[in-house]
């Protein structure tokens, strides 16, 4: 299924992002490095996910897995993330 994921840790606006995945989560894994869940608070938000069924539009908002504290910058968990090894 295509997904269209909306980068909301972006300063600007950002065109959509449309990736094949199963998931909307998965989407977000594959589009932004971050592993997202269907709940949290706004300061962990990451993206909107929409995808297409017939006759209907969806959407979902996911925030960050792992909460991020207010002293670490918010894309700390992904830039740490990149430099795993």
């Amino acid at each position: 299924m295509v997904f269209e994921v909306i980068d909301l840790l972006s300063d600007g606006i950002v065109p959509g992002i449309n990736v094949e995945a199963v998931t909307p989560e998965e989407a977000v894994l594959r589009a932004l490095g971050v592993e997202v869940k269907r709940n949290g608070t706004r300061r962990d938000l990451v993206a909107r996910v929409y995808w297409h069924t017939p006759g209907n539009t969806n959407m979902v908002r996911l925030y960050r897995a792992h909460s991020v504290s207010p002293q670490q910058p918010a894309d700390a968990i992904r830039i740490n993330r990149d430099h795993q090894t």
